[in-house]
């Protein structure tokens, strides 16, 4: 088994680059575990507080079951992936069956910044962009699935998205074995990627 890290700002292209790798595989080859799946639940702070939360925030997320559960995929066992949701900030009472495949792609913002969850990585990606495209993405994305104001979007940018990229995102582009610069558009990074992938499983 394989397992792939997929890091990146909020808007770089990440999910863009995950779709790339999973097509090259046939159907039921790749599982992808993303990173926003394992969002603490937030049902026990009052309704008008939970837009307050910071999602950029390591301690946002519950990195322990996200540990666990990559183990368990390793270990050939099937998993109950959780679903949270942006509009509630609260986990479903439903989950997602996820098998174990022979590629595990782990996707997300701050998957880096946990030591453990790093070690169960044979291969990490950072997916690199500009600033200014990632906050266009940001803008259009957060107005459509997140129902946000443009104004509302520019001030949490401002606020939290681009201090916490600083702080917490941009400094694990370090332990990155590969760098994809302009997200998914760069043909020649997700070759190079691609050839990675299949050595790696070849062994």
């Amino acid at each position: 088994m394989l397992v792939i890290g997929i890091a990146g700002g909020t808007g770089s292209g990440k999910t863009t680059v995950v779709r790339k790798i999973a097509e090259l595989f046939p159907a039921g080859n790749v599982s992808i575990i993303p990173q926003d799946s394992y969002y603490k639940d937030s049902g026990h702070i009052p309704v008008e507080e939970r837009q307050n939360i910071n999602f950029d925030h390591p301690n946002a997320f519950d990195f322990e079951l996200l540990v666990r559960q990559v183990r368990e995929l390793k270990q050939g066992k099937t998993i109950e992936q959780p679903i949270y949701s942006y509009l509630t900030c609260t986990r479903a009472k439903e989950t997602i069956t996820v098998e174990p495949q022979p590629v595990i792609i782990i996707e997300g913002i701050l998957i880096y910044t946990n030591p453990a969850l790093c070690k169960e990585m044979n291969i990490k990606v950072f997916v690199d962009a500009d600033p200014d495209d990632r906050l266009i993405r940001v803008i259009a994305r957060d107005i459509v699935e997140r129902g946000r104001t443009a104004e509302a979007v520019i001030e949490r940018y401002e606020k939290v998205l681009k201090p916490m990229h600083l702080q917490f995102i941009e400094p694990t582009k370090r332990y990155a074995d590969i760098i994809i610069p302009q997200g998914g558009h760069n043909k020649v990074a997700i070759d190079i990627l691609k050839t990675t992938i299949e050595k790696a499983l070849q062994k």
